[in-house]
């Protein structure tokens, strides 16, 4: 039976360690960025000293978080629909050779693709509602899901399916209660991928044609020379992929908790 989580004053000291060096990093990186500014005397709309990027913020606050709320939607439906459809393909590549053969050469191709040109097809598809944006996502991610989770079921260990033989399990049975569970760390290293991609998807969706989020205020932003909005916009991007890689490294951590008791 699997035990409670229990968070003991190791844990929150590790945890506390890991916060003051990620807050040591970033205030080392703010004061390079000032000093590179100083020294090189760069105009503001070359590179605007953190300052300026700060006053951004304290002044069109709530725009920037609005903005920023549309991304990450589009990011979080991107990354369920994208990590699902990724996890089923998967299995269905497991299960059947003809379903493989059928369908890994259209799937490899499809990467092989640049991202930015199937965007505008998309936008003509879909509109420039948040359709686009989140199929976007999941064309960015789904194949990374797939690629180890396809990857962690094809590599059960031989002993568990010959154990799976002797109790009489049929296929299905084999992948739901022996490969699928013994490639869970194969699909939880997929989702981590997934994390860092699926806001590049819905931003490059934005790019092509969008009415809000991030990249549209990037845009604007641009073409009015207002480079530090533009500059507050990469950072709530950068702080979004970063949330969402912390909270996808947590909730994989509980799914593969057995790997944490080794």
């Amino acid at each position: 039976m699997r035990r409670p989580i229990v968070l003991g004053p190791c844990m929150v000291g590790r945890a506390a360690k890991r916060i003051a060096r990620s807050f040591s990093g970033i205030a080392l990186f703010v004061v390079l960025w000032d000093v590179v500014v100083r020294i090189g005397e760069f105009p503001s709309f070359m590179l605007p000293p953190p300052a300026a990027v700060y006053n951004a913020f304290a002044d069109k606050g709530v725009f920037l978080l609005h903005h920023a709320g549309i991304t990450a939607y589009e990011t979080v439906l991107g990354f369920f629909f994208g990590v699902s459809a990724g996890a089923l393909l998967a299995v269905l590549l497991a299960m059947s050779n003809g379903i493989r053969k059928l369908l890994l050469p259209p799937i490899a191709a499809t990467q092989s693709l640049p991202v930015f040109a199937i965007a505008p097809l998309l936008v003509l598809w879909f509109g420039f509602g948040l359709a686009s944006k989140v199929v976007m996502a999941v064309i960015v991610i789904f194949f990374s899901v797939t690629s180890t989770f396809f990857d962690g079921l094809r590599r059960t260990d031989q002993s568990l399916l010959d154990l799976g033989k002797l109790h009489g399990l049929n296929r299905w049975q084999m992948m739901r209660y022996i490969r699928i569970p013994a490639a869970m760390p194969a699909l939880a290293s997929g989702m981590r991928i997934a994390a860092v991609f699926a806001p590049i998807g819905a931003v490059v969706g934005e790019w092509v044609g969008a009415k809000g989020g991030l990249a549209f205020i990037m845009l604007q932003s641009n073409a009015r020379m207002q480079t530090s909005t533009m500059f507050a916009a990469l950072i709530l991007l950068a702080v979004m992929v970063l949330s969402l890689r912390a909270i996808v490294e947590f909730a994989t951590s509980r799914m593969i908790y057995w790997q944490n008791e080794i």
